[in-house]
């Protein structure tokens, strides 16, 4: 496990660390799979702001996670990238509904 993986685990025995964790990963898989669909065609930044229409420095905020993305924006980007958007409700852990 690396250094950064023990760290984490050990941060996440914090209550309050693990509530801010988990409160903050539905924006961190949004941003990922942006990155990771891109990355998956081979395109920088700037090549997806020419296919888009939008700006590389708003990409990279979308990206660095310093600007929350509409949904219109979402499908743009996919558009973009020749794909859909699809967005799902999925359960969540047992643990968590309580």
């Amino acid at each position: 496990m690396s250094e950064f993986q023990n760290l984490l685990q050990e941060e996440l025995k914090d209550p309050e660390f693990k509530k801010e964790w988990d409160d903050m990963q539905p924006e961190m898989d949004v941003i990922r799979a942006m990155i990771d669909a891109r990355i998956e065609q081979n395109l920088t930044q700037k090549e997806l702001a020419k296919r888009t229409g939008i700006d590389q420095a708003d990409i990279s905020k979308l990206e660095n996670g310093t600007r929350n993305p509409s949904l219109k924006l979402l499908k743009r980007l996919a558009h973009g990238m020749g794909m859909q958007l699809k967005i799902e409700f999925v359960p969540m852990q047992t643990q968590l509904r309580k």
